[in-house]
């Protein structure tokens, strides 16, 4: 079985360019082109200030010309289960940085630490674990996927963990998070799902919709109750029928809905991604990666929760029954796939990897957009949309190579 190392990630490459959170020079990457809210910027630039976007260059600010290059906002993923052979389930804090570091040099600048299911205990506990580094400002809070899901639709979940949705004891993982609880995954079709749905919303939670069977009239409940995501839309409920449309149907129709896409070639076929863009817009599209700890680190044996997994050129199923296993995604990847086999423009995919999940996390004042006054979140892409530069409040995380 792989093993995660234990220490913290390190950031790649080296550069003349000045890191801004240690001498605080102004800093104004010119000539690429600029992704913003309205559209790609040709010769646009970006100027950094300390941690922050600024709306003009001080004069003492240093010019570094990035032309030939895309600059993007950085990447925000809702859904997320490790990386770097550690796990946000059951790795400790050093593993979980070791993840998190991993993520952030693929592009990803804000992340949500997703668990999956295991016993109350445990995940209360590892909800006060993840907390503190949400408080810290490693993550953004919490995804507790599983345990209210359907054992009809469970996936890579222990079966003998999952449990009904009682909202006293998805109020108690919400109170284990000490205010970081993101979102929750849920069956609402099962006893207690829809008052569990209203709790999360009068808490000020996500309620997301997946592992589910539920009919497209159960479906449509639900989201009338507040549930407002759906959990990596296609995978783990009903097929879309045409006599039982099924949840699928009632989630892509409905304008309150975010809908999750797990954009490797393996979860989705393109005519699938297709659909979802066509019928829920490039507005309520929110690309995630679902990752588990071998994104990033390689082919082998891992543990997702109490099971067992198999990598095998990159795809992630369980050792017994096949199921798919999350992914070994990276949202770098997500978006080269989008933008080159998916052919969406490379605006719709900066929504989908980066303003409609800010948006959807309440982070939108902060992250999600190159606009000053926001965070220096930001990725710079090559003309094959290759990671070449990742910068984090300010900070180089890849720094890049240029002549």
């Amino acid at each position: 079985m792989a093993t995660a190392p234990g220490a913290r990630g390190t950031a790649r490459g080296t550069t003349d360019i000045p890191q801004p959170a240690t001498d605080r020079t102004p800093l104004v990457l010119s000539g690429a082109t600029v992704v913003l809210p309205s559209g790609p910027v040709e010769a646009g630039q970006v100027v950094v200030d300390g941690t922050r976007i600024s709306a003009a260059a001080p004069e003492n600010a240093q010019v570094v010309d990035v032309s030939g290059h895309y600059l993007v906002p950085g990447f925000v993923d809702l859904h997320n289960h490790g990386g770097g052979g550690a796990s946000f389930t059951s790795g400790t804090v050093e593993e979980v940085l070791t993840g998190i570091a991993t993520h952030r040099r693929h592009g990803t600048t804000t992340l949500v630490a997703s668990t999956v299911t295991g016993d109350m205990d445990f995940l209360t506990h590892r909800a006060g674990l993840l907390s503190e580094l949400a408080e810290q400002g490693d993550i953004a809070g919490i995804h507790f996927e599983g345990p209210f899901i359907s054992p009809c639709r469970k996936g890579a979940h222990s079966e003998e963990l999952l449990r009904d949705p009682d909202p006293a004891e998805v109020r108690k993982l919400v109170d284990a998070a000490r205010g970081h609880a993101k979102m929750v995954t849920l069956a609402t079709e099962l006893p207690g799902g829809i008052d569990s749905v209203r709790l999360l919303a009068e808490h000020g939670v996500i309620a997301a919709i997946g592992h589910t069977d539920a009919t497209y009239e159960q479906t449509v409940q639900a989201i009338d109750a507040g549930a407002t995501v759906a959990t990596h839309l296609f995978n783990a409920m009903p097929a879309l029928g045409h006599r039982a449309p099924g949840p699928i149907a009632a989630l892509l129709e409905d304008e309150r809905v975010t809908v999750e896409l797990i954009n490797d070639g393996v979860h989705l076929h393109p005519a699938a991604l297709e659909l979802a863009f066509h019928h829920a817009g490039a507005d309520r599209v929110a690309f995630i990666t679902d990752a588990m700890d071998a994104a990033g680190f390689g082919d082998g044996r891992y543990m997702l929760g109490p099971l067992e997994v198999e990598v095998a050129d990159g795809v992630a199923r369980l050792v017994e029954g096949g199921s798919i296993a999350g992914s070994t995604l990276t949202l770098d990847r997500a978006f080269k796939r989008a933008v080159t086999v998916d052919g969406l423009p490379v605006e719709a995919a900066v929504a989908a990897l980066s303003a409609n999940p800010a948006r959807l996390l309440g982070l939108a004042d902060r992250v999600g957009s190159l606009e000053p006054g926001k965070d220096a979140d930001l990725v710079l892409l090559d003309e094959q949309f290759e990671v070449r530069g990742v910068m984090r409040r300010g900070t180089w995380v890849v720094a890049p190579r240029l002549g």
